[in-house]
């Protein structure tokens, strides 16, 4: 009993801290997200609220964040994959 007094603080710390970094990592390596983030930068180029360059850098930026969500993505799938055999 005394324990869980003692580190009640530091659990709930550690709970609160790992569900920020599972919205973090679905915030910059969710697929579906950064699609959405890609046209919505589409459709605020063709609306001419952005330039040129600063569309061909966001553009580039989710391009990356994409790749490595499909690379995670596919990693999940293979331990899945090797977790059923």
């Amino acid at each position: 009993m005394i324990h869980k007094l003692f580190t009640w603080p530091i659990d709930t710390i550690v709970f609160v801290g790992e569900k920020v970094k599972e919205e973090v990592d679905k915030e910059l390596y969710d697929v579906d997200h950064i699609q959405q983030k890609m046209v919505h930068l589409e459709m605020m180029m063709e609306m001419e609220e952005i330039s040129e360059e600063a569309y061909e850098n966001q553009y580039e930026e989710l391009m990356i964040r994409y790749r490595v969500a499909k690379e995670i993505e596919q990693q999940q799938l293979r331990e899945s994959l090797e977790e059923d055999r």
